[in-house]
């Protein structure tokens, strides 16, 4: 039986783009059902019908965010030749992404879950593993610096790896708080200034 409170154009895949965009100004906690059913142009039964609930549907908007606005840090890691040069890339790339005002500022990964209750701790845990997904990716890049010889042997790939995310993390932070891509840079470049030195250019 057709769902009579669905648009017949709905369209899906506009429809969680619009979800996303509420998710990550608000978070998972502060974004209400009226919100997401207003954004997305749907009612609530037709939204559990096309996406199951609230905590699925932020699920896939997480997910659509690592592949579209979220995309920099994946992309800086596979496609700049060098570990320093991609290290380079993830934050900077980011950081502009972060203090765009055309979008949310900073990172929905980062701070969509914030805040939090016991009622959404699974949640909270689905974000820490994208955000382990994050360190396990960068230390995999300089891992394989490592290998190449643009890194000292003995570099400790996971704590230079916490080190980074953790810069991007707060990149994110600052911006949400009001920072602009000038002050965000020089924080990059007192990050930057921290790379061990390199065994050949």
């Amino acid at each position: 039986m057709a769902d009579r409170g669905r648009p017949r154009a709905f369209d899906r895949a506009l429809a969680l783009r619009c979800a996303m965009e509420v998710f990550w100004e608000h978070g998972f906690a502060g974004a209400s059902m009226s919100d997401l059913t207003a954004a997305m142009g749907i009612n609530s039964p037709s939204l559990y019908a096309a996406f199951g609930g609230k905590e699925q549907l932020f699920r896939e908007a997480v997910d659509l965010y690592r592949e579209t606005d979220g995309g920099y840090t994946e992309r800086a890691l596979s496609e700049q030749p060098t570990a320093r040069r991609s290290i380079e890339a993830m934050l900077r790339d980011n950081a502009a992404a972060y203090a765009d005002d055309t979008t949310p500022r900073g990172c929905m990964v980062v701070l969509a879950g914030s805040t939090y209750t016991t009622r959404n701790t699974a949640i909270r845990d689905f974000l820490i593993e994208k955000r382990g997904h994050t360190t396990d990716s960068v230390r995999a890049r300089l891992d394989r610096g490592v290998a190449a010889g643009e890194l000292p042997a003995d570099t400790d790939t996971a704590e230079l790896a916490d080190f980074y995310v953790t810069v991007l993390f707060g990149l994110s932070v600052k911006a949400r708080d009001g920072a602009e891509l000038p002050q965000l840079q020089r924080s990059i470049d007192r990050a930057m200034s921290a790379w061990p030195t390199e065994v050949r250019a």
